[in-house]
């Protein structure tokens, strides 16, 4: 653990004997103890990855209530992957019996179907449009005391045998008119934090390839949708990695680690969560994760898994300057591939929803 995050959790336990004091660091969290570690994040946000792992290690031992989801994200700014995980944990305080483990052996078997699955799905990927609706919001140092930067409009046309072709439609809700034009990058138009392709499914596709020679762990279970899960921890190191960062001119090849999301039915990913690692030292991004959920959607009379909301977090660092970015992408309106993107050119700014906190 943190030796930071270590000193943090010493203030509950300063006048606790040795024996009680490791009996708590595999007990799960008190209310007290949670809520003093959270008043913590605002001076050390850096820890922040390092509280998720405990939470997920000990479990939470109290009610998750409105009050304290409403604590954690004022004291987190609203960090998703922080109130996914107390989420996570809930559920297993309420219903530990559904949550356990299965046997290791089951559990590879999944992982196994699951590999099967999802490659020979992205080279069955059927050609699409898709309307993405992306709020950009920033925030200055580490703060993630976000800002809002502007509401993009995006036309997105896959198809298989040319990969993805984007159409900036609107900025602001202002349509581009005659000016919008497609790319294979958008971001000269739009300037700020962009991601192009792995929105879909190439980038979990990759972690299942036999050339990324990932590393699987079986981590949690947990439910998404309404399906039961099993959740991988995974680990690609960077001669293997298809990762790639971009700034301005600057490309890095990076590693990767993160979480998927398996359901145990249809053997497919309905979570994928991926973390930049071994960024280059001088290299101007510093941090870079997404979140990606997916949903079956109809495109022809067929179902396909595609994706339905994406969170990508950054953080650049300038000098002295250190900016956060935050695009909140949700995928509207999949249809089948036409002559022209200009089947979704209308805007309905209803599709952007009202900014009020998710229910669990």
């Amino acid at each position: 653990m943190n030796h930071k995050l270590i000193k943090l959790l010493l203030l509950f336990v300063v006048l606790c004997p040795a024996g009680v004091w490791a009996q708590a660091q595999s007990a799960p969290f008190t209310s007290r103890e949670f809520v003093a570690l959270i008043y913590q994040l605002p001076k050390h946000p850096e820890l922040r990855d390092e509280v998720v792992e405990e939470i997920r290690k000990r479990g939470i031992g109290f009610p998750l209530t409105e009050g304290m989801r409403s604590l954690v994200a004022t004291k987190s700014g609203s960090d998703p992957l922080l109130r996914r995980t107390l989420e996570e944990a809930e559920r297993r305080r309420v219903n530990p019996a559904a949550s356990a483990r299965p046997p290791e052996a089951e559990a590879n078997d999944l992982l196994d179907r699951t590999r099967v699955a999802t490659l020979a799905a992205a080279d069955a990927m059927p050609d699409f449009i898709v309307k993405q609706l992306i709020k950009r919001s920033v925030a200055y140092g580490t703060t993630s005391n976000w800002l809002p930067q502007d509401n993009l409009t995006i036309a997105v046309g896959y198809r298989a045998t040319s990969g993805e072709q984007y159409k900036v439609l609107a900025i602001n809700g202002v349509p581009r008119g005659a000016d919008a034009k497609e790319s294979r990058d958008y971001s000269k138009e739009v300037g700020g934090a962009t991601s192009t392709g792995v929105e879909y499914i190439s980038a979990v596709a990759d972690v299942f390839r036999t050339e990324s020679k990932t590393e699987f762990k079986l981590a949690d279970t947990d439910l998404i949708q309404g399906r039961r899960t099993l959740v991988f921890e995974y680990q690609i190191e960077v001669p293997f990695s298809k990762l790639n960062l971009k700034a301005g001119e600057a490309t890095a090849n990076v590693g990767s680690r993160g979480r998927i999301w398996i359901d145990r039915e249809t053997n497919r990913v309905l979570r994928f969560e991926q973390v930049a690692t071994e960024i280059p030292g001088n290299f101007p991004i510093t941090a870079a994760s997404s979140v990606i959920d997916y949903d079956w959607v109809t495109i022809g009379e067929q179902k396909f898994l595609l994706p339905t909301h994406t969170e990508i977090l950054l953080t650049n660092a300038t000098g002295r300057m250190v900016v956060q970015s935050r695009n909140d992408i949700r995928f509207r309106g999949y249809q089948k591939f036409g002559a022209e993107l200009k089947v979704i050119d209308e805007i309905d700014e209803k599709d952007f929803p009202p900014d009020v906190p998710e229910k669990p």
